[in-house]
Parts: C-alpha cells; sequence; structure tokens
C-alpha cells in the first residue's frame, strides 16, 4: 500500500472514529472541540476522495478542504484549551499535562495544510500524505481509541 493509500485509510478511520465520538457528548466546550475534529475529518474526506480517484477533482473544493483544515487547525487549541471533560470525550488527559506538545501538533497540521497544492490533483496527491500524518500523528498521542 502505497503512501497515498495510507494516508487515506487513516483520514477515513479518523473521521468515522469522530462520528462516533460525537455520539451522547453533553459538555459545550467538548461539543465544540468535536466540531473542529468534523470540520477537520469533512475536508480530510473531500481531499482524500480526490487523491484516491473516489470523487472527480474539484480545485474549488479542494482549495474549500484546504483552507476549512488551515482554520480548524488554528482553531484547535482555542477550542482545547479549556479542560473540560465529558463521559464520551475522545480526548486524553494528557493533552492539558502536555499542552505544547499537542498545541505543535496543530501548527504541524496547518503547515501540512498551507504547504499542499489544492490547485490540481498532483497537488493534492503530493500533499496528502504530510496532512494525514499529522492528523495521525496527534491522535495516536492524544485520542482515546473508540
Amino acid at each position: 500500500m502505497n503512501m497515498t493509500s495510507k494516508a487515506l485509510v487513516v483520514g477515513l478511520l479518523l473521521a468515522a472514529g469522530v462520528a462516533i465520538a460525537a455520539e451522547g457528548v453533553t459538555d459545550p466546550t467538548v461539543i465544540a472541540r468535536e466540531d473542529v475534529m468534523k470540520i477537520n475529518a469533512g475536508a480530510m474526506k473531500t481531499l482524500g476522495g480526490m487523491a484516491k480517484g473516489d470523487v472527480a477533482f474539484d480545485a474549488v473544493a479542494a482549495e474549500a478542504a484546504k483552507a476549512a483544515l488551515i482554520a480548524a487547525a488554528a482553531d484547535i487549541p482555542v477550542k482545547f484549551k479549556e479542560p473540560a471533560t465529558d463521559p464520551k470525550s475522545a480526548a486524553k488527559p494528557e493533552i492539558w499535562t502536555n499542552w505544547d506538545e499537542f498545541a505543535d501538533y496543530a501548527g504541524k497540521l496547518s503547515a501540512a495544510a498551507t504547504a499542499m497544492d489544492a490547485s490540481s490533483l498532483e497537488g493534492v496527491r503530493a500533499g496528502i500524505d504530510a496532512v494525514g500524518k499529522s492528523c495521525g500523528d496527534c491522535h495516536t498521542e492524544f485520542k482515546i481509541k473508540v
């Protein structure tokens, strides 16, 4: 399996995990965090579908998905700053004990998304691995497996 396929699989699994994790959450702060993750999942679904060839390439949609990733990455530290909890939350408490590292992952997502050339299918395919890796690395360290 090539790196693009691996990144797509990771992105789709992360998107599925976010959808499952959001069910039953009642704390408004946690809901806001989940909403940011849903934005990332939706953008990854769009870009991943294009990169994989499951969806026709659309430069406008690709640029919008890229912009959504960049905006959500900037919002992650804002939404996660308060260590609110919810029994259904998938956020590990290590987020707040290792805050600088967690926030750094948001920066890596922003950098990877910013570097992606979403104006062409080739650019999306070339950049999707780095975006997927930044998501996957953070989730591996800071997300409870659901």
